[in-house]
């Protein structure tokens, strides 16, 4: 297997150097194995990995990747003539996920990654997704509390170990799981700490983390080394739901930017290696003389980190890293993730394989330089469709969050769309709710679109409704009042409106407070079975004019 370079610098490696004493002594071997957001993608991804053409540096290719399947196959090779490995996660390996997993409230991937044997994982915000007591539940096993028992068997919950070491319940004041895990190779000890990012409460639905609260990633991390010093333990890999954003290829990393970048120079320099995740992207990085790691997205790489640790001292003196593509094309099948996939595949297929319609397009779910995108706008009318009636809500407007919308609608051969194909572009599965608003609360509530300046989140809006917003105007005030507009009338502030959103902005998710004053609200359906029945009414589906957000300077 290829090995990148040491990312550990020499003067690192000199700093590291063995004793003289220990100069006969051979350093432990450790290979880690890491994956990160892997997101219920059991089969492949359907977009696979882009990546840097080999024969042209200039032009990006896709390569087929993906799937339980082939990861578990890869997964094993890479083990191979290695005496010491574990396989650990950096969060959001469930959450956000396709239909095989979602159906069964991700159960069937817990059960696959812990098939494949993986260990350790932090916990990701989507780990959140439908709360605490549910995350306790993927850990510990049992029947769901509201759709019961719907596997092929019982779920008996992960044989990995889920490690929350910022995530506290406000009335105890302790971890809602272990800080750390301690692992020990040829006698060597060595502290894993897992943590998601200080974010997550205005990633996930307020309700379901009420009781929580997540502290800083950095200060967490340092305020543990002196009571893994005192274990003895002197090798530290920190495994962190935060991510950021590379240059170069998969495997390189001339230049990153973001949270990651702070975070890992804030940390004590104990901290020897970094496993990250988070955004989605690939890269092997060295940042502040540390090994930093990100294997891109829904299981498409696995990262083989190889550290040599030092007999005496205990602690790590090189760190090399290689992420590996989960090439569909040359990996065989594992049989038990067959036969896995085959048993949950056969009580889920009636349902995911129901025709739902056809685009006459692929629906883009990326967004112009306004923020609309060709799936948002559909998804937002589906919504306003099934709650426009008097009794379903009377709504006039919808508005849907784009991190709600996961995956483009593909326009296959025969354009043919299936409700497996519409519940993966909305897989959160939330409820309808219609409620009452001012103009003026709409305003405010898009004004909150620019909480996080970094991170914009653009509503997209339903048809009849537009607005224009300037990108040179403060906080507050880029929503220009007078370009609100429904079916051609100027927005009225002290008029009332009839307003569908899903429930997760209902109760101020993404930072949306503005929704939690809205009145008379009325719970509607699913979000996914407003997009199915809008696609039997309307098929074929192509995209709108885009004209709905216009973004001004």
């Amino acid at each position: 297997m290829k090995i990148l370079r040491p990312v550990l610098s020499l003067a690192i490696l000199i700093a590291l150097a063995v004793p003289s004493r220990a100069q006969s002594s051979a350093p432990v071997d450790l290979r880690l194995l890491a994956i990160n957001d892997f997101h219920g993608y059991l089969r492949p991804f359907p977009g696979g990995i882009t990546i840097d053409d080999p024969e042209d540096k200039t032009r990006k290719i896709a390569v087929p990747a993906g799937g339980a399947e082939h990861m578990a196959t890869l997964v094993r090779e890479l083990r191979q003539g290695h005496k010491n490995t574990i396989f650990v996660a950096a969060g959001d390996l469930i959450g956000a996920s396709p239909f095989l997993s979602a159906m069964f409230h991700d159960e069937p991937t817990v059960e696959a990654l812990s098939m494949m044997g993986l260990n350790i994982s932090s916990v990701g915000n989507h780990e959140f997704d439908e709360g605490k007591d549910e995350l306790l539940r993927m850990q510990n096993g049992g029947c769901h509390p509201v759709d019961k028992c719907q596997g092929p068997h019982p779920f008996v919950g992960a044989k990995f170990r889920y490690l929350a070491a910022s995530t506290f319940e406000k009335a105890s004041g302790k971890t809602v799981f272990p800080a750390y895990d301690v692992r020990e190779f040829d006698g060597i000890p060595v502290a894993f700490i897992g943590l998601t990012l200080k974010g997550t409460p205005g990633l996930v639905s307020p309700v379901g983390i009420a009781s929580l609260e997540f502290r800083d990633e950095a200060e967490t991390v340092n305020a543990l080394v002196p009571e893994l010093k005192a274990r003895g333990v002197e090798a530290i890999v920190v495994l962190i739901h935060e991510g950021g954003l590379p240059t170069g290829d998969y495997n390189e990393c001339p230049g990153i930017s973001g949270p990651i970048a702070d975070i890992v120079r804030k940390f004590d320099k104990a901290v020897d290696v970094v496993v990250s995740g988070h955004t989605h992207r690939a890269y092997v990085c060295e940042i502040d003389g540390r090994l930093v790691t990100s294997g891109d997205k829904y299981g498409t790489l696995v990262t083989a980190i190889d550290l040599k640790l030092d007999p005496v001292t205990r602690d790590v003196i090189s760190a090399r890293a290689n992420n590996n593509i989960v090439r569909t094309a040359t990996l065989a099948k594992d049989p038990e993730q067959t036969a896995l996939l085959e048993a949950y595949d056969r009580l889920a297929a009636p349902i995911a394989n129901r025709p739902a319609g056809s685009v006459s397009a692929t629906l883009s779910r990326v967004p112009n330089a306004a923020g609309e995108s060709p799936l948002g706008d559909i998804i937002a009318d589906a919504q306003l469709a099934a709650t426009s009636a008097a009794e379903k809500g009377g709504a006039v407007i919808a508005f849907t969050n784009p991190g709600g919308v996961r995956t483009d609608i593909m326009r296959k051969e025969s354009g043919a769309v299936t409700y497996a194909d519409l519940f993966a572009s909305q897989p959160f599965r939330n409820q309808l709710v219609t409620l009452t608003l001012t103009g003026k609360q709409i305003k405010d509530m898009l004004e909150q679109q620019w909480l996080d300046p970094k991170r914009p989140r653009i509503l997209q809006v339903s048809k009849g409704f537009s607005y224009a917003w300037d990108n040179s105007k403060l906080d507050g005030e880029r929503v220009l009042a007078e370009r609100m507009s429904l079916n051609g009338q100027t927005i009225d502030p002290a008029a009332n409106y009839r307003v569908t959103v899903n429930n997760f902005l209902s109760v101020g998710g993404d930072g949306f407070t503005v929704l939690t004053q809205g009145t008379a609200p009325l719970i509607g359906v699913y979000d996914t079975d407003a997009l199915h029945a809008y696609f039997k009414a309307n098929s074929p589906v192509g995209p709108t004019s885009a004209d709905r957000i216009v973004r001004i300077n």
